[in-house]
Order: C-alpha cells, then structure tokens, then sequence
C-alpha cells in the first residue's frame, strides 16, 4: 500500500504565502514524477506543478514566478512553496505520484487532498 499525506494547507490573506508538503510511504521501490495539481469548487482538476524523475520542473503558467516545488528524493516528499497568493488560488491541493511500488508495478497515486484559502 501506497500512502501520499498532504499538510500546510489554510487561510491566507492575498499577497501571503504558504507552504505545501506530501510524504509518500508504503511500499516504494521508485519514484518517477512527483508534484501537485488542484481542484477549485466548480472547477475541474488542474495541473499546478510537476517534478519528473529526470529533474525537470514544470509549473502551470498562473503559478509561474510565485510558486516553486522542491523535492527530498531520500525522503519521498515535495513541498510547494507559494509566495504572491491570489484569491483565484483558493482550491483543493492535491499531491500526485507516479511510482513504481515494486520494480515491475508502476501505478498513480493521489493523497487525499488539503485546502487553500485566500481570502481577506
């Protein structure tokens, strides 16, 4: 079993910022991309920033300049950070995985979801 936990979800006011993290655990034997996509209400799910295995980042182009993903490959995790927040970011944040829990079983995986608000 594959776990994504997301934390650092909140309030913020417009022009703040707030930080993301998602640990994967479970049964790992690699992981290929890890990033974060998001779910505003109404909304379909959006891609917000990815970082593949080969160590390329790519971000959405409403996020690109205030935000930026990091990764701890020794500890399965990402963090978004996110400076310059716009009420138009207010969303569900999502973590995303492509891995392989076993060297011949690659599956998707999302965490459960955190909540970003911002608001004044």
């Amino acid at each position: 079993q594959v776990q994504l936990v997301e934390s650092g979800g909140g309030l913020v006011q417009p022009g703040g910022s707030l930080r993301l993290s998602c640990a994967a655990s479970g049964s790992i034997f690699s992981i290929n991309d890890m990033g974060w996509y998001r779910q505003a209400a109404g909304k379909e799910r959006e891609f917000v920033a990815l970082n593949t295995n080969a160590g390329t980042t790519n971000y959405a182009d409403s996020v690109k300049g205030r935000f930026r993903l990091s990764r701890d490959a020794a500890r399965h995790t990402v963090y978004l950070q996110m400076d310059s927040l716009k009420p138009e970011d207010t969303a569900v944040y999502y973590c995303y995985a492509d891995l392989f829990s076993t060297y011949d079983v690659r599956d998707e995986y999302w965490g459960q979801g955190t909540q970003v608000t911002v608001s004044s």
